[in-house]
Parts: C-alpha cells; structure tokens; sequence
C-alpha cells in the first residue's frame, strides 16, 4: 500500500509539472523568421523578440520542472525498486523518447535514417561523460567505436558527425590534472611538459587561471601511463573515424577541464585533418570571455600551419556552476555578463569563421536556438557568396527541439543537423537533466513545436500512468 502511494505521488507530481510547463510553453511565440528567402513550404513565421529568448513566463515554468527531475534522480527514490520502476517508466514514455533517439547504436542510427528522408543529418551523441578510472574509460570506447562502426550501413553523409566528451575517454581526475599542468605552463614559459604533444593555443589572455593557484606537482609515472591510454583512445577513435568517412565532433565541458580537452581535441587534429575537410572538429562555447580570442588564435594557427579545423559554435552549457565556483573563489565569473554579450560573441565568432569559409580555410557548425542568430549567419553566409549546399556550414538543433527553426533552415538550402543524444533511460536521464540544469532557459522553439510537443507528451504521460 505504501508503495501505491508513493507512486501515486510520484506520478501526480511529474503530471502537474509537464502540464504546467508545457502550458506555459506553449504562450511562447519564438519562431523561425528567416531571412535567407525559406521555401514556399515553409510555415509562415513572425518576427522573432529581440533577445531570442522565451518569455518570462517559460523560464519560470523550466525551473520547477527541472527541479522535480533533478530532486527525482538523485533521491532515495531511485534505489527503490518500483518507485523507481514507476519513474524510469513514466520519464521514458514521455521526454525520453521525444528527445532522445534510441537505447544503444542501432536505435539511433535507425532514427537518424529517418531523419536523413526529412532532408536533415544527424550528429549521434552516445550520452557518456565523467568516467572515474581506465576500466570505464576503455568500456566507453567501446561504446563509441561502435557507434561509429553502425554508421557504415547509412547513406553516406546522413551522419553529419560522431560526438564524444573526452571526459569519457581520460578519467577525469587526470583531465583536470593535465589542464592544471598546461594553465601553469602558459603562464610559466620555463616550466617544461615532457608529455606535450605539438598543438594549436588552448589560451588567450582572456581565459581564466584562478583554477590553478599554485605549482602543480608534475605527472607521476602511473598519470603519465593513463594520459598515453587516454591518447591511445582519441587516436583508436579518430582511425575509425576517418576509416568510415565521419567527422568526429569534441563537446566543450566545464573551464577546468577545457585546456585538457583543447589539447586533446587540437593535438589530434593536427594528426588526423589533411586536405580540404577537417575530421576532427572542436567546440567554442562562446559565453565565455575568452571565446572569440580563443578561437581566433587556435583557427589562424591552424590556418598558418595548413591543417584545415573544424569548430563547432554553442552558447554554453555550464553557467551555473562555473559562476558559482567564481564566486566561491572571489573572481571575476569567466561568462560574459549579460545574455547580450552571450549572442553579440556567438555572431562575431560566426561571421569570423564564414570569412574563414569562403576564403577556402575551415569548417563550422553553428548549433544555436536563437533566430537573430541564424538569421545573421544565413544573410551573411549568401553575401560572402557560400553556396547553401557548402559542407563546410552546417547549422544544428537539438534533437526534438526547434524543428520549425531547423525545417525553414533546410528549406532554405543550408545543411542542418540535429544533434540526437542516446543510451539506455537510467544512464541518459542524468545526463539531460545536468544539461537542462545549465540550460534552463535554453528553450526557444515555435508555437508548432510547442502545440506538438505538449500534445505529444501528454498522450505519452497518460499511456505511462494508465
């Protein structure tokens, strides 16, 4: 009896929160208003607001919603059996299979087929992060080469990229070890890193340090034994990346363990992006100060050396916790100080590598939400004279989230992805409500998305309840 209880409550408590949000949602009048001439098929669109964002009421409808998620999963709730039974159901019939593309490689690759009859491509996201020793490390390896492997059956090109967290690779203690070690040699030009492979700048006089206060001691034996596994990955990843024809994409974490990943992500592209086309491509999150900068350096470095880099645009996904860690510390937070400065270095890092573009040097994949945006970048890809169809620009969304926005894009002519995480429920939940804790107010879809989705969730929480 107290079991039914308990899920009766459970239950209740997730169907007032998605009603109340996705009614709150659905207020919302953010949609596509594309400047670059959409197809007659293409839905009628008003003008966007002027900061992209949903209104006031959205935000505040996110929060709880997101709360309860992230109360939910990480509560005694979870380590009982049909408590949690009942949750993991009602959460995979609802926000699981509208967002996410399936439980394993075969799942996703089928979704991502079905995408590609829609005119759009799919960049697969094995939803992993965080692993904690090599055991894991070379478990989730595994689980990437064989998603890259299930690919090989699709038409070619459906697949716009693999995406990988290096944290997922390289335990994450070493992560922050080696970002440690390279802040303190940026900034101590006689300290020496015997490990370092050749690489593209990682800093600009912008980045934040404040994580490194004093001389970290150098890598032991055993440290400098799991970076060389760690490399060993990214270069098996990278191989089978280049052996079946996909680019792989490197997802920005949090700034203490960015240097890390840069240096991995730039070291192997040195390696591995030979010709016209970058394989390997890395992500400038562009809420940071040091963004614009950041990307400048490493993009004419690479230009100068002549290795074609790819770099993948985004806001960012950690704003919560990287303000407060600055503030705990007493600094300066590393993320511009309004939502303005946010999209004002998101377009200037977007014009700069359309320049790029049509000058014949790198690639870009602007994933972004915000219609001013895409619009900017739509306009100024057709000024520079970048032909729609180009592989060099491809715009992305998240899976199941501003198809209207994505739709009106590809109607347009330009490449679009849909960025589509997947893995087993219990695994993958966690993971999208870290994002969605960073990102709660990240939402900006039409009013046709948000009548679909409201509708479709709901039919989806009733089948879970009933």
């Amino acid at each position: 009896m107290a079991h039914r209880v308990l899920c009766s409550k459970i239950l209740q408590s997730l169907r007032n929160s998605t009603t109340t949000t996705l009614y709150s949602l659905r207020t919302s009048t953010t949609t596509l208003y594309s400047a670059a001439a959409p197809s007659s098929s293409s839905p009628p669109s008003p003008p966007p607001s002027s900061s992209g964002r949903p209104p006031t009421s959205t935000w505040r409808a996110i929060k709880p919603m997101v709360d309860l998620g992230m109360w939910v999963m990480n509560s005694k709730l979870m380590t009982t059996p049909v408590a949690c039974d009942v949750v993991v159901g009602a959460i995979k019939h609802t926000f699981y299979e509208h967002f996410c593309a399936g439980r394993g490689p075969e799942e996703a690759t089928r979704t991502a087929a079905k995408l590609w009859d829609s005119g759009m491509k799919g960049m697969l996201v094995y939803a992993l992060e965080h692993a904690a020793d090599n055991e894991s490390c070379d478990r989730n390896l595994d689980a990437f080469l064989e998603t890259v492997e299930s690919t090989k059956p699709l038409a070619t090109s459906s697949v716009s990229s693999i995406v990988v967290k290096i944290s997922a690779i390289c335990p994450l203690r070493l992560l922050r070890r080696v970002s440690d070690l390279l802040r303190w040699e940026n900034n101590n030009q006689s300290f020496q890193l015997p490990w370092k492979l050749n690489t593209l700048p990682v800093f600009s006089d912008l980045s934040p340090f404040y994580h490194t206060l004093r001389k970290p001691d150098p890598l032991t034996p055993e440290e400098e034994s799991d970076l060389y596994l760690a490399q060993q990955r990214m270069l098996k990843l990278c191989q089978k990346c280049i052996e079946v024809g996909v680019p792989l994409s490197v997802d920005a974490e949090d700034t203490s363990v960015q240097p890390g990943i840069d240096y991995f992500t730039y070291s192997a592209a040195l390696m591995h992006n030979k010709g016209d086309n970058p394989i390997i491509y890395g992500t400038i999150q562009t809420y940071l100060k040091d963004a614009k900068e950041r990307l400048f350096l490493a993009a004419s470095e690479a230009e100068r050396m002549g290795v074609p880099m790819g770099f993948k645009l985004v806001r960012g996904a950690y704003m919560s916790s990287e303000r407060e860690l600055a503030s705990s510390l007493g600094v300066e937070s590393p993320i511009h100080n309004t939502i303005h400065q946010t999209h004002a270095c998101f377009n200037d890092c977007a014009s700069f590598m359309l320049e790029k573009i049509a000058n014949g040097s790198g690639a870009v994949v602007l994933a972004t939400h915000n219609i001013e945006s895409g619009n900017k970048a739509a306009v100024k890809a057709l000024d520079l004279g970048i032909k729609k169809g180009n592989e060099k620009l491809q715009f992305a969304q998240l899976y199941g989230m501003a198809d209207a926005f994505s739709f009106s894009l590809r109607n347009a002519g330009f490449q679009v992805s849909k960025y589509m995480p997947f893995g087993p429920v219990e695994k993958i939940m966690p993971y999208l409500l870290r994002r969605a804790e960073e990102n709660r107010g990240f939402l900006s879809a039409s009013t046709l998305d948000r009548q679909l989705l409201r509708k479709e969730l709901k039919r989806r929480l009733k089948v879970a309840i009933f």
